[in-house]
């Protein structure tokens, strides 16, 4: 993943200090753009180790259309705690329980879940229920019947609906390409707002499994993941991780294999994936700005 790490060098050198939403503060640098090779491995980061299955976790749950932590919770998938919990804390009903007490409840107590657990109409709303419109589905087919298309889009960003929103889409809006020859499936994500060392990592992989899951379904070979960046940053209590990173030098890329023939995005299973030749550095640790 020379490519991430060129990303973080450049951030680092031609960013600007910036102040942000969450008050931590950011180095930021606006527009860029990477390009994945898909036959050059899964693209994995080696430099730290990602939590693969938290990547595969949440983008099934998208898929599902689920926009209530509940169901990531129950698998023990943490990404998307903070915001519900912040919330929550906010709220009449809070009574000084941790973080950690909070995610209990939200498994343990079904109405707790529904009340707190929701984040509103997220991504896993859009995908699949864009008033009345199911993009995903809608994507698939157009794969399939129309490959030369130049509308096989998704798109997370509603403005009707942001303000319900726990999170407004930060990777908002994403189009596949299917290559002249027929063969090819590409996808680009434009991302609006970008942490570069705890959410591109992530972000990555979770689209480069979407683009896979889609050549499986509609019978294409995987071309290239590129990555557009609005706003790309590091947050400044994440300098010292970005630094150990780009110390480290990047190893073989693994292989996601798909272990089941599949006829439809919408009917994976968490078992139907495994990661081959995942050799990563330790994990690094670090803060979430909510």
């Amino acid at each position: 993943m020379k490519s991430y790490l060129d990303l973080c060098r450049f951030v680092l050198d031609n960013g600007m200090y910036k102040e942000d939403r969450t008050g931590t503060g950011t180095i930021s640098y606006f527009g860029y753009q990477l390009r994945c090779h898909l036959d050059d491995g899964f693209p994995l980061l080696t430099t730290k180790k990602v939590y693969y299955k938290a990547v595969l976790g949440e983008l099934l749950w998208i898929i599902s259309g689920s926009t209530n932590i509940k169901p990531l919770v129950e698998q023990n998938i943490r990404i998307w705690n903070e915001w519900p919990y912040d919330k929550y804390s906010k709220s009449k009903d809070f009574q000084g329980e941790t973080i950690e007490e909070f995610v209990e409840k939200i498994k343990n107590d079904e109405e707790f879940a529904l009340k707190y657990g929701d984040l509103g109409p997220v991504y896993g709303h859009q995908w699949r229920d864009f008033f009345g419109k199911d993009q995903l589905l809608e994507l698939e087919k157009g794969l399939k019947e129309n490959p030369f298309s130049r509308r096989h889009i998704i798109c997370a960003w509603n403005p009707a609906q942001i303000d319900q929103m726990a999170l407004p889409p930060c990777h908002a809006f994403v189009q596949f390409y299917v290559s002249g020859d027929g063969k090819k499936l590409s996808c680009q994500l434009y991302q609006r707002s970008a942490d570069l060392f705890l959410g591109v990592p992530f972000n990555i992989a979770s689209y480069a499994t979407l683009l896979l899951m889609l050549c499986h379904t509609c019978g294409y070979e995987p071309g290239d993941f590129v990555h557009t960046f609005g706003d790309v940053h590091i947050y400044k209590d994440h300098i010292e991780q970005i630094n150990t990173q780009l110390q480290r030098t990047p190893r073989p890329l693994p292989k996601l294999v798909i272990k089941r023939k599949v006829e439809s995005v919408v009917d994976f299973r968490y078992e139907d994936f495994e990661i081959v030749g995942y050799d990563p550095y330790p994990t690094i640790k670090g803060k979430v700005s909510v």
